[in-house]
């Protein structure tokens, strides 16, 4: 048994088992028992052992005493005497009240006649005392942080050493001008820039006041969650809706009298467990954990907004939170330093759940041993892994988070994802995570909505707050909770797990108000810098790149962004938004919209706009096909190209089909060209690179809609949920081919850096013989795509003299093609201007060929048949 009083927990012999004290409450109560090793599937693969209830004696832990307050201070000792957040005078900012901070610069619109639209203009226009309450709130947790004993998220029981914390410099705002120099266009809209650019720089200067900076501010997960200290654990949450708090798991038996915890006048809810008398903690590690509140829509059970790990029990449908902190035995260590940014990014964009060849959901230990490897061969220098926040829904491929801070643990553990991230970096490989910070699981009993029994908690009230087309809920980046939250997270999986970098998903949903839905953006620059703008949202992203490329210099971040929003990849001390690439999407809709057509209809003209359509010194990362064109209802290139052709006619040793020659050649085709001239970085999904089958299509079953209709499931198969790598291994199939074709263009990129090559001019793009012939870097790249012409004696430009050689033919029989092409023959260059080139030579163009020349002494045979 154990006896509280507000916001205290004594200290108690510790039991093995915890009984529950009374029934079940609504909204996430769980079945309990002594053992934790069922809430996994007996059948899952990976390890159980950090599930074990295990109580470990800290012979180094002292006992405390323990102030009776409205606030739990905890013991300091004198060696250890200051705070996580000691780069500011937190003192003197506490000393000071919410009245007090009316005085500052007012952070709202600076002319409410231009910008106040109630959707658009920034939500900083509140009363100051209102905004400032949020700082305050966070103020006086970080008067309680100081008193703590180098208090550390339970995941890293490692001291923050003050050198750590001050070789980390985030550089401050420049004069966000340069933006004007780099694109003229941008001065017709300079007041809603400069407006923007102010919002950011005030935002700045009160994170830096109130807060220390942006460093201290985004270590949130020092603060609130579980932290662990010598003389116990904190938990903290924000959650100003709720009228009672309690904290309740395994290691109380579910009672919500047990651990009830205080608010401050801010919303933050605290409660400090001080350790049992024999050191050990009071929630042991792998303990099921939940906060309870009765909030103003009732009594509910919500998982911590800010925990680390969270399962799954089998059979059941809600997840629970997880006390995650194992011995430090069983804690992954990092032994391989990651990887320095590489001049060109070439992606592998992959999904750990569906990597494997069965049907099943793989794990993080086994996308480690087998698919990495794979990657590294192939080509690949940086793998993107989607769907790595935890989701409740799995069918949402991962962008419906219920948990920002968790990784999923469908695949493994925390510290097994540890290990493949640094297993990854042994291989050279840099690991992207296709991180959400555009919206929110409207899931009630797992997620963030209607944490604290509000709407308003984390996201906007009502209409704003809602997205209609995903069903998922909207933050309000103008709320100071809101940008410590996010900010946060985005620091954590890069500080903790040492991931590389990020792509943003949806971030054109973030920045305007409309969401980018049922709206054209036709590249007029009105449609950027209005109303519709959200400068709350674009502001959040501009202190995010801030914070990514300040402390982790390194890190890489790619925006999803299909509106072309100017400036979008210039850093932000010039005025831009900060990323360092942009996805272009508009690549993968041109190539569908193309294939719908006949060849007889496509244009060189059309295909080269769409791929060189970039802005100036923005730099792209481009892709065929991604996993948006795998799942169900949509096609993949393979499938448009070859379709059911592709069931019975991919052997060797039967007849291929014209569907299935044109479709291997134009496979390999659309993707060099794509890799050739559409940006500084390529991205494949994978599989696709040797066109995989079919398409994806999650586990599900039945839908019953409110009308009484039914969309029918695929009755929870995984059938079409996996990759099916041993395809493209086989060497008895036409795929095959198509694979080592990939392999050869990654190897090309490797050897020759063509794609972040200065040089790149377009001397040919003939409509009548269907060819297209560029220069990237040191090589000429000529593209057939006529259907039936093959040219000899072909007359191509080029800058650069002397004799050329074949170093990629897409003929080639090793991958698939006709063999057309001697690849010993010599190619010499002549005088002269032809295409607006000084120089030119003679080919063979065979028709549906895709045929890079380089100058001989610069040559790589391998790259011919890697």
């Amino acid at each position: 048994m154990a006896y509280t009083i507000s916001g205290i927990r004594f200290p108690v012999v510790p039991s093995s088992v915890h009984k529950p004290s009374q029934p079940s409450f609504f909204h996430g109560d769980r079945t309990r028992g002594a053992s934790l090793s069922f809430f996994l599937n007996k059948n899952d693969s990976f390890s159980r052992k950090i599930l074990a209830v295990k109580v470990s004696p800290d012979s180094d832990s002292t006992s405390s005493t323990i102030a009776e307050s409205d606030k739990v201070l905890i013991p300091q000792d004198e060696d250890n005497s200051s705070s996580l957040t000691d780069q500011h005078e937190t003192p003197d900012i506490i000393s000071e009240g919410p009245e007090s901070v009316q005085n500052e610069e007012d952070l709202t619109l600076e002319d409410e006649n231009k910008y106040n639209d109630d959707e658009a203009a920034s939500s900083y226009r509140e009363d100051e005392d209102v905004q400032d309450s949020f700082v305050s709130s966070f103020l006086d947790v970080n008067a309680h942080a100081q008193a703590e004993t180098t208090s550390v998220s339970i995941d890293r029981k490692v001291k923050i050493k003050s050198d750590e914390v001050k070789s980390k410099i985030i550089p401050p705002p420049g004069t966000g001008k340069k933006i004007y120099e780099i694109d003229p266009f941008l001065h017709a809209h300079s007041e809603h820039l400069d407006f923007r650019y102010g919002q950011y720089k005030r935002l700045r200067e009160k994170i830096d006041k109130y807060e220390g900076g942006l460093d201290a501010f985004s270590r949130g997960y020092e603060k609130f969650g579980f932290t662990r200290s010598e003389t116990g654990i904190t938990y903290r949450e924000w959650a100003p809706g709720a009228k009672t708090a309690a904290l309740v798991g395994d290691f109380n038996g579910w009672n919500p009298n047990v651990d009830e915890m205080v608010r401050n006048e801010f919303g933050v809810w605290e409660i400090f467990l001080p350790n049992n008398v024999d050191g050990s903690p009071a929630i042991p590690h792998g303990s099921r954990v939940k906060i309870r509140m009765t909030t103003p829509s009732g009594v509910k059970d919500s998982i911590p907004a800010w925990i680390k790990f969270s399962v799954q029990a089998s059979g059941e449908i809600p997840y629970n939170g997880i006390y995650y902190d194992p011995p430090e035995e069983e804690k992954y260590v990092i032994k391989h330093p990651q990887p320095k940014r590489p001049k060109s990014l070439r992606i592998y964009e992959s999904h750990v759940g569906m990597s494997s060849p069965e049907p099943k959901i793989n794990t993080y230990a086994n996308f480690r041993d087998d698919v990495l490897p794979r990657i590294k061969k192939l080509g690949y220098n940086a793998v993107q892994i989607m769907a790595i926040q935890e989701h409740s829904y799995y069918a949402s491929f991962g962008y419906h988070v219920t948990n920002f801070f968790a990784p999923s643990s469908r695949f493994g553990t925390p510290d097994e994802l540890k290990s493949l991230i640094d297993r990854a970096h042994e291989l050279g490989l840099l690991v992207l995570m296709d991180i959400v910070h555009s919206h929110a699981s409207s899931n009630t009993l797992d997620g963030l909505n209607l944490f604290d029994g509000t709407d308003s908690h984390y996201f906007h009230p009502g209409s704003r707050g809602y997205h209609w087309m995903w069903d998922s809920r909207l933050f309000n980046y103008g709320s100071w909770e809101v940008l410590r939250y996010l900010l946060s997270n985005a620091r954590w999986w890069l500080d903790e797990y040492k991931f590389d970098g990020y792509r943003f998903d949806g971030v054109t949903s973030m920045m305007y108000t409309h969401h980018g839905l049922e709206v054209t953006f036709t590249g007029n620059y009105s449609e950027y810098f209005g109303f519709a703008t959200d400068v709350d949202a674009v502001v959040y992203l501009m202190l995010v790149n801030d914070l990514i490329h300040g402390l982790f210099p390194e890190a890489v971040t790619i925006g999803e962004d299909v509106s072309g929003m100017p400036a979008f990849c210039i850093p932000t001390q010039d005025g831009g938004i900060g990323f360092d690439y942009r996805l272009h999407m508009a690549i993968a809709d041109k190539w569908i919209e193309l294939l719908k057509k006949q060849d007889e209809d496509w244009r060189m003209g059309d295909i080269i706009h769409t791929l060189t359509n970039r802005r100036w010194r923005e730099k792209c990362v481009a892709y065929a096909e991604s996993h948006d064109q795998a799942l169900v209802g949509d096609k993949t290139l393979a499938f448009w190209l070859m379709d059911k052709d592709m069931y019975d006619f991919m052997a060797l040793d039967r007849p291929s089909t014209p569907l299935i020659d044109r479709g291997i050649a134009l496979h390999k085709m659309i993707r060099l060209i794509t890799m050739g001239l559409g940006g500084e970085g390529y991205l494949n999904f994978m599989g696709n690179e040797f066109g995989h089958p079919e398409w994806i299509d999650f586990p599900r079953g039945d839908q019953h809609l409110p009308n009484g209709s039914v969309v029918p499931g695929n009755n929870n198969s995984y059938d079409k949920c996996r990759r099916r790598f041993d395809l493209g291994d086989a060497e008895f199939l036409r795929y095959r081919g198509m694979q080592e074709f990939d392999q050869a263009m990654q190897h090309l990129e490797e050897s020759f850096d063509f794609m972040t090559s200065e040089n790149q001019y377009i001397s040919r793009k003939d409509e009548n013989d269907r060819v297209i012939v560029f220069e990237r870097g040191n090589l000429v790249f000529v593209f057939n795509f006529h259907w039936t012409n093959s040219y000899s004696d072909y007359k191509i430009g080029c800058f650069y003299p002397g004799k050329y050689k074949i170093v990629l033919d897409s003929d080639d029989a090793l991958f698939g093609g006709f063999n057309r092409l001697d690849h010993t023959a010599e190619y010499f260059t002549s005088d002269g201007w032809y295409d607006d080139r000084p120089r030119s030579f003679l080919v063979y163009a065979p028709s549906r060929t895709a045929v890079v020349y380089a100058l001989a002494d610069k040559a790589e045979p391998v790259l011919v048949k890697p």
